[in-house]
């Protein structure tokens, strides 16, 4: 699993784009980055494979530049990037994008009520969610693709902006 140390702290939005697409390219696998989000505790971003589709997720550190797979669902869940990748059954997943949908939710009405989830980004193992209070971001939230365990993330700290993936 690489790992990228920060050479100088990260202070926008394209300073963690830089940051994170210098981690994606240690992996050597053709990675890209595709959203890029900043919380008040940092930034997180999306790692997108060749085809497109959600590979991992990462936080940049703004302090130091540095760069990790994010905690939690893109560490312990995820069957192709985590740490202990392929360590699930090679069968298709169990729980469908929309049944994922349902299951976030019915979990966020019972946990964080006036909260509902955006459409998932599938991720190997695992969908990842914004949650929503009406249309705005208010934070993430994940949901096993085997089995259906709910991962809300609450590192990130309050939610300041989003930006979009580039197209080259």
């Amino acid at each position: 699993m690489p790992g990228a140390s920060g050479a100088r702290p990260v202070r926008d939005m394209n300073g963690a784009r830089r940051a994170a697409q210098r981690f994606a390219d240690g992996w050597g696998r053709g990675l890209r980055v595709g959203e890029v989000m900043q919380f008040s505790n940092g930034f997180y971003a999306v790692l997108l494979d060749p085809s497109g589709e959600g590979a991992t997720e990462v936080l940049v550190d703004p302090a130091s530049g540095a760069v990790q797979l994010e905690h939690g669902p893109a560490m312990m869940w995820n069957t192709s990037y985590g740490m202990m990748p392929d360590r699930q059954q090679q069968a298709a997943p169990a729980v469908s994008a929309e049944r994922a949908q349902v299951v976030a939710d019915r979990w966020l009405k019972q946990n964080r009520a006036g909260l509902k989830a955006a459409d998932p980004v599938a991720f190997p193992g695992y969908y990842t969610f914004h949650t929503l209070r009406g249309d705005q971001v208010v934070g993430m939230m994940s949901v096993n693709a085997y089995n259906g365990a709910v991962w809300y993330h609450t590192w990130h700290g309050t939610f300041l902006r989003m930006q979009e993936p580039r197209h080259s």
